[in-house]
């Protein structure tokens, strides 16, 4: 995802704080929190894994969450075991489906998906798939953000939303503290809905490691995100009244 603006990629950088001059230093650290959750739920690279099995990552999160008024426990995301089998780990839960030849006589084959699912429609069987991504499209454009075309993802992927709020919040901190209402309402409407059907899915599955903790722990903090704005929603309200 890219803003129109200066066309950088809205996604983060392991080790990286760089909003300590802004004016909202809160929002700023929540932005960083969600950019850098958008940074985890993919299959670690080289990279990614040497900060992860450090014990960086988990440091970040501590020192990012210190920064915010939440009351979230900081998540453990240190790992002991080797790349190739958290890569495996993250392919088994977010990637690989399961197919089976139902029918030989005329090739019908039995497909599904991977166990968790990465894209919020799945988890709002209620909703179509077009409403969802048209609000979602809808919501980028507003704020001058679109989907990175080399990446073919649909806009309801779980990275493309937690490196939009990680923007809002940015936004917040630095632009426009009017914002907060914005990411109050994309919470209602998409992330805080995807984030809990995402934990319950990966508590359901034996073994999630590091990715059942990252689960946990996003379902905590888009929840104590949005208690935090709905309180300051109506504080504001009732100092108008």
């Amino acid at each position: 995802m890219a803003t129109n603006d200066d066309d950088d990629r809205i996604e983060s950088v392991v080790g990286t704080n760089d909003f300590a001059d802004e004016l909202d230093v809160d929002a700023g650290a929540r932005g960083a929190i969600y950019a850098l959750l958008a940074r985890l739920f993919t299959e670690a690279d080289e990279e990614l894994y040497a900060a992860l099995s450090a014990g960086e990552v988990t440091t970040e999160f501590d020192a990012l969450l210190d920064q915010t008024s939440l009351d979230v426990e900081p998540p453990n995301l240190t790992v002991t075991e080797d790349r190739e089998d958290l890569s495996a780990r993250y392919n088994d839960l977010f990637v690989v489906g399961y197919s089976e030849v139902v029918d030989k006589t005329d090739g019908t084959v039995y497909n599904e998906g991977p166990p968790v699912s990465l894209y919020e429609t799945d988890y709002r069987p209620n909703v179509s798939w077009n409403d969802v991504n048209l609000d979602l499209a809808r919501a980028y454009e507003y704020f001058g953000c679109e989907v990175d075309r080399e990446v073919r993802r649909n806009h309801d992927h779980l990275r493309l939303e937690l490196e939009f709020m990680g923007y809002l919040c940015r936004r917040e901190a630095a632009v426009d503290s009017d914002v907060a209402a914005a990411r109050l309402d994309f919470h209602d409407r998409h992330l805080r809905v995807f984030a809990e059907g995402l934990a319950e899915a990966l508590g359901t599955e034996p073994g999630t490691g590091l990715y059942g903790r990252l689960g946990g722990f996003l379902n905590g903090f888009t929840s104590a995100d949005v208690d935090d704005l709905a309180a300051r929603k109506d504080d504001r309200e009732g100092d108008r009244t």
